[in-house]
């Protein structure tokens, strides 16, 4: 049985890394061979009599070539990561804070309609996105906000707060009261119990909270094309203006730049990982 459990994991594993692999073998071939109608599976160069080496042989010209500005953007690809990283980071930080705290006063204190309330909040998310994206644009235009990282940053907050608030609101129902009572009881005031005790309990569960807003805030795309096209523009916009090149699309550097845009989310998820396990099992053992 042992054996057929790592077989079936190491068949899946491969499965699912298939994409990144042939991304990872796009990254490392030259732009004639990513747009071969034979599929080159391995990176060749030509040899000095002008035929394909059978050997494997890397290119490294996809990774070189994120540093220049192509037809249709304005910087290099790591500006444009940048902004992603700075709206992403601030965003899931702002929606995991505000949703802990939202969570707890609905977890611990006795609020007027309170499901109510948190249906509302809920129903929030039933709406898509792009549905109100006029409104949006219209208001954005009347702050100034449109093409700056603060109004993407607000707008992914308030998208990603209703799930930051169910979410939390489920974990910290599962703390007991009688850790806050002690606190409370050992002179500690409200805010400090909330802080000494209940986050670093909870901590699993803005762990959880904080990937799956870092998902939705990294790879949402309506909303970045249609409020930002010169100084906050995402990698996806980015990826997407590129179709107007006259050259066509250097596929190389597409790939390189898919995989360093795919790496802060694998990072964030592996420091992560022990949070993670017990975030999604949290409140399934009662002692």
């Amino acid at each position: 049985m042992k054996i057929l459990r790592w077989l079936f994991i190491g068949v899946y594993f491969c499965i699912a890394a298939l994409p990144l692999g042939w991304l990872g073998l796009t990254a490392l071939k030259t732009r004639q061979d990513s747009i071969s109608v034979q599929a080159k599976f391995l990176p060749t160069l030509a040899d000095q009599s002008g035929r394909k080496s059978v050997f494997f042989s890397a290119n490294l010209d996809g990774y070189r070539g994120l540093n220049q500005i192509y037809a249709g953007a304005q910087y290099t690809f790591f500006r444009y990561l940048g902004n992603s990283v700075l709206i992403g980071f601030f965003s899931t930080l702002a929606a995991v804070a505000l949703g802990t705290a939202c969570a707890y006063g609905f977890s611990r204190f006795r609020i007027a309609g309170a499901q109510d309330w948190l249906f509302f909040i809920l129903s929030t998310r039933f709406l898509p996105p792009l549905a109100v994206v006029v409104p949006v644009l219209m208001m954005y235009r009347e702050f100034d906000l449109q093409n700056t990282h603060l109004g993407l940053i607000v707008l992914y907050t308030a998208f990603n707060l209703s799930l930051a608030v169910w979410l939390m609101k489920g974990f910290i129902d599962e703390i007991p009261r009688p850790y806050e009572e002690a606190a409370l009881m050992d002179g500690y005031s409200r805010l400090q119990a909330f802080r000494l005790i209940i986050v670093p309990k909870a901590a699993p569960g803005m762990a959880v909270t904080a990937v799956f807003c870092l998902i939705s805030a990294w790879n949402e795309y309506g909303f970045a094309m249609t409020l930002n096209n010169q100084e906050a523009v995402t990698v996806l916009v980015y990826f997407a203006g590129l179709q107007g090149n006259v050259q066509g699309l250097p596929w190389p550097q597409i790939a390189a730049g898919v995989l360093l845009f795919v790496l802060p989310i694998a990072v964030f998820t592996v420091l992560v990982r022990r949070h993670l396990l017990r975030g999604v099992t949290f409140g399934t053992i009662k002692r």
